[in-house]
């Protein structure tokens, strides 16, 4: 499985991303959607783990923009605002965690997602 994380918290994406690695998931970072996008261009991933607020592109806009590269891709959001309101607005087929993320816990979404 090949797992896509993006979260403009450079420190955050980078930890999650070795502890999934630690765990036996591939997992590859992108800190922006604009480098998501590029990544996804060019790698096929089972799964994106997309943070909901980031600049320029946000979470839900950048999930449309890569299901439209990869149709069969998953998507788990975080948001740091816990807000169900946010998430009812674009993404029926996704899991939603809240920040501070439980490790156990998104392994558990990532492995249950494919």
């Amino acid at each position: 499985m090949k797992v896509l994380l993006v979260d403009d918290e450079k420190e955050l994406i980078t930890t999650l991303a070795e502890r999934l690695s630690l765990r036996g998931i591939e997992a590859d970072w992108a800190d922006s959607g604009e480098k998501a996008l590029e990544m996804a261009a060019a790698v096929f991933y089972d799964l994106a783990v997309l943070d909901v607020k980031m600049p320029r592109i946000n979470g839900l806009q950048l999930r449309n923009r890569l299901a439209k590269i990869h149709p069969k891709m998953r998507f788990i959001f975080l948001s740091g605002q816990g807000t169900e309101k946010i998430f009812k607005k674009g993404a029926a087929k996704a899991t939603y965690l809240v920040k501070p993320i439980n490790i156990e816990e998104l392994v558990e979404h990532i492995m249950t997602a494919t």
